[in-house]
Parts: structure tokens; sequence; C-alpha cells
């Protein structure tokens, strides 16, 4: 009866522990909607707008360590609420900013909400894997990822609708934000205060002693971080773009909102792609499928890149069910033979978000130069998958001796 009652426990809290997957997945994509509604609003470049993605995932750089030593102070189930009302006072931010049509004050808005997604990032795997039994820790992780994929589908469908539409007024579309993310910071909320009464177990370290060592020695993990970088990067520009790239006369003449009806069909396939994969690595190794979906996501790119239409709208949208599997492919072959080296190694790889800071923005340059233009610029996220392809050809293969050097400390 005891263990009845704990599994109870636990399927609630983990049913809850979802909705944090949902609400960062939430987030993400509805920075797809303010793109090209702050790019009219404030009538900027591709390169001014991109700092929509660089302020928010610049926050996984500058805020992992702090989120970690803040979790470390005050504990995880304290960490979950904080990371919740950090959540709710960006989206707050929201409504002075469109009070005084600030964009600085957006982007202020957009790295507060990105803070509060690092924190409850750092604690909401360890949650998923101890709420259960550990032979179906992975199953709970691919179910919470999968809801996190279900938010990033659905909420550019209800922001799009909410959001974008012709508006008389700067004052009128500035307001139109107010709605969505004041309904997201009273959900933040309510979420933080079950949260902070609901009772968890414990996170308990498994080792109290500090593992010392240069982990950047071992090969596979200094390039298996750029790919994860470069990967993120390329993900996010891409989502970034659906609803201007459809928006040209020689791919889709669309308007803005019948254009975003469109990104969930790309994060839609990263979903779809997350199921399909569980599957198919259970009989193909990391290495071999991470491979075919970075030479996929390449020819489809490519294809993108050298033809106009419905052609090249459907290639770059189905990109997103290719891109579904290489976080946690290069997550594993990054981190694989480490050891006790693993933990540190994994601090590490949780700063790659940083890419979807930096590589939409460098596209936004190049969409801006005339000499390229948006179509051209998928050249930057081909390049990024050309990467990822070498990396699981040969750059996950560990050096020599490098165990060797990193105990000694070279």
């Amino acid at each position: 009866m005891k263990n009845q009652t704990s599994t109870n426990r636990y399927r609630g809290a983990f049913a809850l522990m979802t909705t944090l997957f949902f609400i960062w997945g939430a987030i993400v994509s509805l920075n797809d909607i303010l793109i090209p509604h702050f790019k009219g609003l404030f009538n900027m470049n591709y390169t001014e707008t991109m700092l929509i993605q660089f302020c928010f995932f610049g926050a996984y750089f500058l805020m992992a360590v702090p989120a970690s030593l803040l979790i470390e102070r005050i504990g995880y189930k304290k960490g979950i609420s904080a990371g919740l009302l950090t959540i709710g006072l960006g989206a707050l931010l929201f409504l002075p900013a469109s009070w005084t049509v600030s964009y600085p004050l957006f982007l202020f808005g957009l790295f507060t909400m990105a803070t509060g997604s690092v924190i409850l990032q750092v604690v909401a795997n360890p949650y998923v894997i101890i709420l259960g039994k550990p032979e179906t820790a992975s199953s709970r992780l691919n179910l919470a990822q999968g809801i996190n994929s279900l938010a990033t589908t659905l909420a550019p469908l209800a922001g799009g609708f909410l959001i974008l539409g012709h508006y008389n007024t700067s004052k009128e579309a500035a307001a139109a934000v107010e709605g969505p993310y004041l309904g997201l910071a009273i959900f933040a909320f309510l979420i933080a205060v079950v949260f902070f009464f609901l009772k968890l177990p414990k996170v308990l370290e498994t080792d109290g002693v500090k593992v010392r060592g240069n982990v950047l020695k071992f090969r596979q993990l200094r390039l298996g971080a750029i790919a994860l970088m470069l990967y993120v990067g390329a993900e996010v520009a891409i989502g970034s773009f659906i609803v201007n790239f459809l928006g040209e006369p020689n791919i889709a003449g669309l308007a803005e909102k019948e254009a975003a009806t469109y990104i969930p069909l790309y994060w839609g396939g990263l979903m779809i792609g997350r199921f399909l994969g569980s599957a198919i690595l259970q009989k193909a190794s990391a290495q071999k499928v991470l491979c075919v979906s970075a030479l996929a996501s390449v020819l489809l790119l490519a294809v993108t890149i050298l033809t106009n239409g419905y052609v090249a709208m459907w290639a770059m949208l189905v990109v997103g069910l290719f891109n579904s599997i290489m976080w946690s492919n290069i997550f594993t072959l990054a981190v694989n033979g480490l050891g006790k080296y693993t933990n540190k190694a994994s601090g590490i790889l949780v700063m790659a978000p940083v890419g979807g800071a930096l590589l939409p923005l460098l596209q936004g340059v190049l969409a801006d130069m005339p000499a390229i233009g948006l179509h051209l610029s998928y050249i930057l996220p081909l390049s990024c998958y050309a990467f990822i392809i070498y990396y699981a050809v040969n750059g996950h293969k560990p050096g020599a001796n490098e165990l060797a050097q990193v105990e000694a400390g070279h």
C-alpha cells in the first residue's frame, strides 16, 4: 500500500513536472511569432530583429553558472518555484514594454524569461529521473521532451492568431502581445505556488568528492560542445525566419498570419522525430542516426537555397523532422566513456544553447546584405549541419592518452 501511494504521488509530481517542459517550449516557439511582429512594429532590419533570439539564448550562456549556484543554495524544489516566478516576472515586463512601445524593455523581458527557463532546465532533468523507477527513467525523459515539442507545435498557432495581424497604430500592434504574455505570467505564478507546497523527493548527491581535471582535454567533448552549439543555432535560426521566408514573393508570398500557421509544421516534425527516433535508436547506433539526420538536413537546405516556390518552402520545413534526435545523440557521443567526468562534462554542454543567440543574429546579418539576402542566407545553417556530419563520422572519436592528461591536470 505504501509503494502504491508513493507511485501515485510520483505520478502526480511527474505530471506537474511536464508543465515545466511545456512552459519553456512555448516561450521558445513564441519568439518565432515575435520576430515578424516586432520587425514590422519597430521597422527594423533582420539583424536588429534577431536581437530577440540573441537576448533569449544569450541567457543560457550568461546565467547557467549563476543558476547552478542558486540551486545549490536554495535547493531543487525552491529552485523550481524561483524559475517559474522569474518567467512570470519576465512575461509581466511585456506590459510596460507595450505601453511605452519600447524594444529594449521587450528584450529585457525576454532575457528575464530565459533566465527562468535556465533555472528550470538545471532542475528538471534530475527530478524527472528520480520520479519513479530507475529502469523507466529514459522513458520519462522522452515523454517530457515530447511534451516540450507539443508546446513548440501548439504555441505558434495560438500566438499567431492572437498577435499577428494588421494594426492602424504602433500602440495597437504593441498591445497585441499583452494578453498572451499576461496569461503566461499568471500560469507560471500558479504553477510556482503549486510546486512550493508540493512534496517532492530530495535530489541526493551520489558523490561528495569534487572531480578535478580539465575535461576540455577530451576531444569528443570539445567538438561535441561545438556541434551542439551549431545544432541549436541552426534549429533556432531556421524557425526564426519561417514567417519572413514564406512571405518572400519567390517562395510563397504569404501574409504574416497565414505564414505563422506553418511554424507548427516545423516544430511538429521535431516532436514526431523524437518519438520515431526513440524506436529507431533501439536498433541503430547514435553515431549512424546522427550522420544520416545531418546529411538529410544538408541536402534539404541545399534544395531550399537552389529552388523557389513550394519546393523550397517544404524542403526547409522538413528539416525540423531531422533536427529531432540531434541534441540527444550529440550529447550522448560527447560524454560517452567519460566515467566520473560525465557530470562535469554535462555542465559544459548545458551552455550550448548560446548557439541560439549567435547563429540567428549572424544569419540576420547575411539576410541584410544586398548581395546575399534572406534566401541565400540559409547557407549558414547548412554549414552547421555539415560540421555535425564531420562530428558523427570522426569528431566523436576520443583522442589518444586523453584520460591520462586530464587526470594529470595537463
